[in-house]
């Protein structure tokens, strides 16, 4: 003989944290509450973004067409070779100034200008001189006259021509070497002003992005401005939940229910029947 009781219990607990400390966490939480209407964009910093907005508008409208006007000129080559034509004409006007000389191999004295004027002057001063010695001692047309005449002209006038020669070929030198040097100086020109072309067409493509950038400047304002009207909310908000939702971890509350079984000897069961039919008898 055999058999079982069954008892069901049910127990619930609770956890207050820090009971002394729940007056000021209940000021803190009601305090978040109260803030969380306070998480929007103020009237202060909409007014900041919008102005925010229109300043990079106003800059944008007045100053992207002049960059793009800027980089489109140094993408042409900022003008650099325009002065090419005038320095290539100043070259050659100087070559057909030149030439002439620089490009003359006859040194012949008596083709120099005013050349034969001097000879024929100095010429004649020492024949006259000469002769009027020898007229003067009555030997005139003598063979000594003759001697004497010829040694004169030769010391007079071979320095003179030597000089002249010499002179020719230093001015012919002189003038070749300032129109090669002239040659190399208006190459030097000509290319420092291409170079300075591809320099402005460089830096052509970097302002040509900076116009972009200024003809974008309102747009991105305005998409950071918007991204913050969105984001200082949310900020906020995090501000709040970082401290609230640790708060409210803090107390707990837990509920359950148990089952409890007894089992009963064949003896416990026999005393517990009668007493029953023994106090059931007594009723009747």
């Amino acid at each position: 003989m055999g058999g079982k009781s069954t008892q069901s219990t049910t127990q619930q607990s609770t956890t207050a944290p820090w009971e002394a400390a729940q007056p000021a966490l209940q000021g803190i939480l009601s305090q978040l509450q109260g803030n969380l209407s306070n998480t929007g964009v103020t009237g202060a910093e909409s007014g900041a973004l919008s102005t925010l907005v229109n300043n990079a508008n106003s800059a944008s409208a007045t100053y992207a067409p002049q960059i793009a006007d800027y980089a489109k000129t140094l993408l042409s080559g900022g003008g650099a070779t325009d002065q090419a034509g005038n320095v290539n004409a100043n070259y050659q006007r100087y070559v057909d100034q030149t030439n002439p000389l620089a490009s003359n191999t006859n040194y012949n004295p008596y083709d120099t200008p005013g050349f034969r004027d001097a000879i024929n002057t100095a010429t004649a001063d020492i024949t006259n001189n000469t002769n009027g010695m020898f007229a003067a001692a009555g030997r005139d047309f003598s063979g000594a006259n003759s001697m004497a005449l010829g040694r004169g002209l030769t010391q007079g006038l071979a320095p003179t021509i030597a000089a002249q020669y010499n002179q020719n070929i230093q001015n012919q030198q002189g003038a070749a070497g300032n129109l090669y040097n002239a040659g190399n100086t208006n190459a030097g020109i000509l290319a420092g002003l291409q170079q300075q072309k591809l320099a402005n067409q460089g830096a052509g493509v970097t302002a040509a992005g900076q116009a972009t950038d200024a003809a974008n400047a309102g747009a991105n304002a305005t998409l950071q401005a918007e991204a913050a009207r969105r984001g200082i909310p949310v900020q906020a908000l995090g501000l709040l939940a970082q401290i609230g939702i640790p708060i409210a971890a803090l107390g707990s509350q837990s509920q359950g229910t148990g089952k409890q079984e007894n089992q009963m000897s064949g003896a416990d069961q026999f005393l517990k029947l009668s007493t029953g039919i023994t106090n059931l008898a007594k009723i009747f």
